[in-house]
């Protein structure tokens, strides 16, 4: 969802034409008040901020960035922009979140499995150690031979699911 925060006369046509291009539903805010209220109450990919209520209200403004959450904010002057450019910026500007979202996820997904495999690797090696040890009763061989699957299962996963990132 995209918010598009204008007091301009063309608001409607940008909202048709941002939704066009997006495909995502566009909601309007006449006024930076407004937009506060929208953005405390919805989750926003966008936020499409008219530049002339930026220079008149700049109080309201730092509220607005506050509340961005995960919104991309885009400046954009409405009154020397056509449609056309609003909406090349406001697909620019989503297509770069999706890629740096992606990027966030497998670098945390990385990060995760490295962080993950040495602790799986002393599981292993301690599952291993007590499987060795001399007298061990069957029933506590069982489980540990049991544990020692799982882990070598969790293994497993980590390693295919590092080769898909």
């Amino acid at each position: 969802m995209i918010l598009l925060v204008t007091p301009s006369q063309r608001a409607n046509e940008c909202v048709d034409a941002l939704h066009q291009a997006t495909s995502e539903e566009v909601v309007m805010a006449e006024s930076l008040h407004k937009a506060v209220s929208l953005l405390r109450a919805e989750s926003y990919l966008a936020v499409v901020l008219d530049q002339y209520l930026l220079e008149t209200e700049p109080d309201q403004t730092a509220t607005v960035m506050q509340h961005l959450g995960t919104a991309i904010p885009v400046q954009v002057n409405l009154a020397i922009s056509g449609v056309e450019r609003l909406a090349r910026e406001v697909c620019a500007a989503v297509q770069r979140r999706k890629r740096e979202e992606v990027a966030a996820r497998r670098s945390a997904a990385s990060t995760l499995c490295s962080e993950l495999n040495g602790t799986v690797t002393a599981l292993l090696l301690s599952c291993e150690l007590a499987l060795a040890t001399p007298g061990l009763p069957s029933a506590a061989a069982e489980m540990m031979e049991s544990a020692h699957e799982l882990i070598k299962k969790i293994r497993s996963q980590l390693e295919s699911s590092a080769a898909g990132a």
